[in-house]
């Protein structure tokens, strides 16, 4: 009996509470509700950053190419030894500026210089030979003359003086011969420009054609760039080229001066040299630089960020704020490029220079919108 009345009494305390709690529920349904209803209405006014937006202008579009390679001088030389020998001094040093015709290297004489004195005493000999030859030549001419001589007697010693003439011949050639040896001994600059490499010391003994230094000369430097086959119908001399070269603040501006007519084995790409001028010579062999090559240009056109336009091909559309709400514009698009802030797309329609609009792709958002521009300092304005 005690039992049956506890279950029926544990029963209607659970009934209660089940009450209570459905009435509790009823009771915030409708503030629930509200707040539901509340969140899916748009807001009342969109708001953007000031960087969030810009106002469109004319500006030069250029088609860009991406290029890479190294620099290099146009006008370089390697200066090689002409004889072979000791070297005795080696007067400039890596870094140092030299002028054409500078003496740079000297070296050991002594051999060349007593070539030159047998050369010497052999032109001597000869010159002797063939004053006797010619004397004996004349002598033979009067005789014959007067019939004491036969003609082949006067062929003999005309012969003579034929042979002892060419010898002279002969030994001025080698004295020639031995005062060059002897004079490139000295070496000079074949070009104005600074030493970049020294391969020799005082003391070395070397051979012919050995490379002793290297110069170049940094007033004109040559961007040596590998564009693909593909694209190589894009380039053609004279283009435009912006080159970024690594360590240097400021872009260069160079142009395509040639075009290698073969590929390169492996990579099956074609090289391109671009010419850019240094008069300061801020520019160093080696240097790594990025380019971008002009490939079409226009002129005061109307560009706007790429991210700005929206929509699929032939069906393009920018973001505007007109009257202090947010619109959208359709647009028709022209050429893709750079602007000088980055990548833009030419709007051929739908825009005019000064209308102000969303430069960055942030999503769907509603037309129709009220817009406010939310300043840094925290305050906002109704957009104009």
């Amino acid at each position: 009996m005690f039992k049956r009345r506890s279950f029926w009494i544990t029963l209607a305390v659970l009934l209660l509470a089940a009450g209570v709690a459905g009435a509790m529920l009823k009771k915030q349904n409708p503030n629930k509700a509200a707040t539901i209803q509340n969140a899916a209405q748009p807001p009342a006014v969109m708001e953007f950053l000031p960087t969030d937006l810009m106002q469109v202008k004319a500006n030069d579009l250029r088609q860009l190419m991406p290029l890479s390679g190294s620099l290099r001088a146009v006008n370089q030389a390697s200066v090689k030894a002409k004889v072979a020998g000791e070297v005795r001094e080696v007067l400039v040093r890596e870094g140092e500026a030299v002028k054409a015709g500078q003496v740079l290297i000297k070296m050991d004489t002594s051999d060349y210089q007593a070539r030159v004195e047998q050369a010497k005493g052999a032109l001597l000999a000869a010159r002797g030979q063939l004053d006797i030859a010619t004397k004996t030549r004349d002598n033979n001419k009067a005789l014959l003359d007067k019939g004491f001589i036969s003609k082949t007697a006067f062929d003999n010693a005309e012969s003579q003086y034929g042979i002892a003439q060419a010898n002279v011949e002969s030994a001025r050639a080698a004295l020639d011969v031995a005062q060059k040896a002897l004079a490139d001994t000295v070496i000079r600059a074949p070009i104005s420009g600074l030493v970049s490499m020294r391969m020799v010391q005082p003391g070395e003994k070397v051979s012919a054609d050995n490379r002793l230094l290297d110069v170049v000369d940094l007033g004109q430097m040559e961007l040596e760039a590998a564009v693909p086959a593909v694209d190589i119908g894009h380039v053609s001399l004279g283009q435009e080229v912006q080159v970024k070269v690594e360590g240097q603040p400021k872009l260069q501006t160079g142009k395509v001066v040639r075009i290698n007519p073969a590929t390169q084995a492996g990579s099956r790409s074609i090289m391109a040299y671009i010419q850019i001028e240094n008069p300061q010579g801020a520019l160093r062999v080696g240097m790594f630089a990025e380019a971008q090559l002009t490939t079409a240009k226009k002129s005061g056109v109307l560009t706007v960020p790429q991210a700005a336009v929206q929509g699929e091909t032939d069906r393009h559309f920018v973001y505007a704020i007109e009257n202090g709400t947010l619109v959208r514009k359709p647009v028709k698009i022209g050429l893709h490029g750079d602007d000088g802030e980055g990548s833009a797309v030419e709007i051929i329609q739908g825009l005019d220079s000064g209308a102000q609009i969303v430069k960055a792709n942030l999503g769907a958002l509603r037309v129709g919108t009220p817009v406010k521009i939310v300043q840094t300092g925290g305050a906002s304005a109704s957009a104009q």
